[in-house]
């Protein structure tokens, strides 16, 4: 079953709680303290472009890259004029026409990596387009998070626009999280309103610090940092989503 298809219609209606600006400022003081005050940065997973068009905003030249057209038209849409390129590819095997002042990824776009050898594949292809000693700057969903949180939990939400029902499984020994979404959206048909039902099955993995440096280790990646993305702080046991900065160190082959 495709993701992000219908649910692209409305995703920043229920997503609207996205600390998007918040994340904008830690990718951008990492950014100027490695001395990044411009310069070309792709977005990996960037959805429909929130942080992407930030960073524009903020004076970098952006490329935004994501696998599902619906979501990338949405982008499109908002800001027509602004000068983003985006592409419709598989972070597992995208492609650039050069390298870049650094690449981000935010809002768990590396869970979705469910195959610890396609993750190396991911993190090689970012050390190939980093310009050298560039960053990688990514979050990734904790174990904590999958296992606490979100584990056999049932969210909901309602709306005039629509409304969701999002059902949790988590699979303790593979780290392995599907989730259940239904989706009800507002539409006007033939002057009558009627909500459209829709469903996706979304698919994440939890993956260790231990397993994201060997990734990057295997990548040729250099593991600078690691932080708790809520608060830029020391990661702690309850920890929901890390904050990780890799390094270009000498692209291996």
């Amino acid at each position: 079953m495709d993701i992000y298809r219908d649910f692209a219609r409305v995703y920043d209606i229920f997503m609207e709680d996205v600390p998007y600006s918040m994340w904008c400022r830690q990718i951008t003081d990492i950014l100027k303290a490695d001395k990044i005050n411009s310069g070309i940065v792709a977005d990996l997973g960037c959805g429909t472009g929130e942080l992407t068009r930030r960073l524009s905003s903020s004076g970098y030249d952006m490329i935004g890259i994501d696998s599902s057209y619906e979501m990338l038209d949405v982008a499109l849409n908002k800001d027509p004029g602004k000068d983003i390129l985006y592409l419709c590819q598989d972070i597992r095997e995208f492609e650039l026409y050069g390298t870049c002042a650094a690449i981000v990824s935010r809002c768990d776009t590396l869970n979705y990596i469910i195959d610890f050898d396609d993750l190396v594949k991911v993190f090689k292809l970012v050390n190939n387009y980093l310009d050298p000693n560039a960053p990688f700057i990514f979050d990734c969903n904790s174990i904590y998070k999958y296992e606490h949180i979100l584990s056999d939990n049932t969210f909901a939400q309602s709306r005039d626009e629509g409304s969701f029902i999002w059902e949790n499984y988590y699979d303790k020994k593979r780290h392995i999280n599907n989730s259940s979404l239904t989706f009800f959206i507002k539409e006007d048909i033939n002057s009558k309103i009627l909500y459209t039902k829709s469903e996706e099955v979304h698919i994440q993995r939890a993956y260790s610090l231990d397993e994201l440096k060997n990734a990057a280790n295997e990548a040729g990646l250099l593991w600078r940092d690691a932080y708790d993305a809520d608060d830029f702080g020391t990661i702690k046991e309850d920890t929901q989503r890390y904050l990780i900065c890799l390094y270009e160190n000498g692209k291996k082959s």
